[in-house]
């Protein structure tokens, strides 16, 4: 049976939700509301999870602290993104021929609408969130979510037809993504991050791509032309492939010409404003701001809009959020930076001598591109969390020896970094690591930073 004949016939089929985090529990409330009877598990007990109580009144059974005995009078699973697909239960799963989807995949057969969606290693939520910006600018309708803010799935059918869903899309989503359609569908940067789930760059990247699956010529795929990776997408996509560009002058997109950003489309190029008039600062967030024009702009944003909104987005929260200055030192909160290139581009645009806090839960990264900018503008490294000693041993290789370790200890961390510090300095959280060491998620990695730092700076 297909997948849509599965989810028009929910009523009494058995439905199983893999994943008691946010987009699980959302998922499996809706599924329970269309009348599924659905059998949420997780590999936590429950005293480690959220939301229980809602769920049981919903209908929806729990199976904790391991997996069903049986899978196959399952119609359909719904695996959470956190969850790999290396797990035994979708081993199990796979025999049986259950289909298997996530969350997004469930949203996208439920909606009416279009999405405009974001994907890449970095920059993200900050290209989400602007072109969010933008929409509201423009006075449309639209729904945020996905990798970002709230599951979609409890929302789409609400939506009015001529509503936009603007999502931000991690690799883990688009595993799982059978039928999605992007309509606009942005691919902003290609570097080196959750090897250790899918192996390889070209795995990586492949998943990355599956955001333009199924898009017709109708259909934008938007390209980082500056990035050779992602670049070398464009000739098997089936979509029409723009480009946006802050070094090079496109055929057709958003670039950037003596200072001016520049919109090129079929045959016709307007000037939209001066790059250095966008609010947010670096060359990263000037890319982060062509993707966003460009997706505006081929979902029919005026140009005078764009500029305005461009202008007066102050960026996201946990992403270089300028936490305050005291005694003469700038507190820098980018706890979003959890990969080394992440944190580069929080580097590039420091314009003090820097202390930088580094550290947190492995994803198997190389920290060794950090060295150029760490030898230029920081003088000197706290190191936190499971990853200080292969940080440590690659600052030793290359003769950087101005870091000191907090352990385990985030508390100690901010106060060994507070102190460091002279005025003229700034203090950057920015880890180059996941937060799971430590803490639930980087938010609250970086709710942490910013109270500390009120309270000892």
């Amino acid at each position: 049976m297909v997948l849509k004949d599965i989810l028009a016939n929910l009523a009494g089929a058995r439905v199983l939700v893999i994943g008691a985090g946010l987009s699980g529990r959302e998922a499996a409330l809706f599924l329970a509301a269309k009348g599924a009877k659905t059998t949420l598990t997780d590999s936590k007990s429950a005293d480690r999870l959220e939301g229980l109580d809602e769920l049981s009144a919903a209908g929806v059974k729990l199976c904790l602290g391991g997996d069903p005995e049986s899978v196959e009078d399952f119609v359909l699973a719904v695996i959470s993104p956190g969850v790999p697909l290396t797990i035994p239960l979708v081993g199990r799963l796979n025999e049986a021929n259950v289909p298997l989807i996530g969350e997004l995949e469930l949203a996208y057969q439920f909606s009416h609408n279009r999405f405009l969606a974001i994907t890449g290693t970095n920059g993200k939520t900050t290209t989400t969130s602007l072109l969010e910006h933008i929409m509201c600018k423009a006075e449309r309708v639209n729904l945020v979510g996905g990798n970002i803010g709230a599951a979609l799935v409890n929302s789409v059918e609400a939506l009015p037809p001529e509503a936009v869903i603007v999502a931000e899309l991690s690799s883990f989503q688009l595993e799982t993504a059978v039928d999605y359609r992007s309509h606009v569908g942005a691919f902003l940067n290609l570097t080196p991050d959750h090897l250790y789930r899918h192996g390889t760059m070209q795995v990586y990247g492949d998943t990355k791509a599956k955001i333009f699956a199924h898009q017709t010529k109708d259909d934008f795929a938007v390209l980082n032309f500056d990035d050779e990776l992602v670049r070398a997408y464009a000739a098997d996509l089936p979509g029409t492939v723009v480009f946006f560009s802050r070094k090079a002058e496109v055929e057709q997109g958003m670039f950037v010409r003596g200072g001016q950003i520049i919109w090129r489309f079929d045959g016709v190029e307007q000037e939209v404003m001066p790059a250095a008039e966008i609010m947010i600062k670096g060359p990263h967030n000037l890319e982060n701001a062509l993707a966003a024009a460009a997706m505006a702009a081929l979902d029919g944003v005026d140009l005078p809009v764009i500029r305005a909104a461009l202008a007066d987005f102050a960026g996201v929260e946990h992403r270089q959020e300028p936490v305050g200055e005291f005694g003469g030192v700038l507190y820098v909160n980018d706890s979003k930076g959890t990969n080394p290139d992440s944190t580069v581009m929080a580097l590039l645009a420091c314009e003090r001598p820097t202390v930088l806090i580094l550290g947190g839960y492995s994803k198997g990264s190389d920290f060794r591109p950090l060295l150029p900018l760490i030898a230029e503008k920081v003088k000197h490294i706290v190191l936190v969390g499971e990853t200080s000693d292969v940080i440590a041993k690659t600052l030793d290789e290359a003769g950087f020896t101005a870091y000191q370790h907090a352990g385990m200890d985030f508390a100690e961390c901010v106060r060994l970094a507070v102190a460091a510090a002279k005025p003229g300095d700034e203090v950057l959280l920015s880890p180059a690591c996941a937060s799971w060491d430590m803490f639930k998620s980087f938010e609250e990695r970086g709710e942490v930073f910013k109270r500390l730092v009120s309270e000892l700076a």
